[in-house]
């Protein structure tokens, strides 16, 4: 069964909004084997309040693992911010995204995460780039402003604008040096990445532990 999401802006439980077309194919979750690493880290991220829900439901954050030697990845899917521990029907796996004419092509029990088209930006940039991370925290986001690579304030999550930005930070600034990205038009949004999970989620826990120590 092919679902197609026509209208930009489908209201959520993760994040109020999915900002892009979605072709979305539902289909039986990936086995267990595919989501243990990210399972792994999202439970660490989870357990430090970097992924999780508002009280009034709304999800933030989420998570990503390039799959195979392709440009796929699996994703955390939307409204799971909520969930305490994640199983492999919370996850998507993304096929396609598009960034000129704002669509994307997903398959599994759940549609993407809204923040898929970002993820896939950075896997499309950089060949090397295994794991993708993206957290909320008011504090470190304060503290990394302008610090390091940060996107224009005018570019909002899941859209073409910030893919753009995306792809400007990569290119021009040290953002691959560093592996970490701030959203400065989308309120605590923190980007990191690395070439696997483990490197993307050792650099914000770095970043976390700093500043909690000072």
């Amino acid at each position: 069964m092919i679902i197609f999401l026509g209208v930009i802006e489908y209201v959520t439980m993760e994040e109020e909004y999915i900002k892009f077309k979605a072709h979305w194919e539902k289909s039986p979750a990936l086995p267990v084997r595919f989501i243990q690493i990210l399972n792994h880290w999202r439970n660490i991220l989870y357990g430090y309040n970097l992924i999780g829900a508002q009280p009034d439901g709304i999800g933030f954050g989420n998570i990503s693992q390039r799959f195979g030697h392709t440009n796929h990845f699996i994703i955390s899917g939307s409204g799971t911010g909520k969930f305490d521990a994640l199983k492999p029907d919370h996850y998507s796996l993304v096929t396609e995204i598009d960034i000129q004419n704002n669509k994307l092509k997903c398959s599994g029990p759940i549609i993407a995460s809204s923040e898929s088209m970002s993820h896939g930006t950075i896997y499309q940039e950089c060949k090397d780039i295994c794991g993708v991370i993206h957290v909320h925290d008011k504090s470190l986001w304060n503290t990394l402003l302008h610090k390091v690579p940060t996107t224009n304030k005018k570019a909002t999550y899941g859209t073409p604008e910030m893919a753009f930005e995306i792809i400007r930070l990569l290119h021009e600034t040290d953002a691959l040096e560093k592996k970490i990205i701030i959203m400065e038009g989308h309120e605590e949004g923190i980007f990191t990445f690395g070439k696997n999970l483990d490197e993307a989620g050792g650099i914000l826990i770095h970043h976390y532990k700093t500043l909690s120590s000072h």
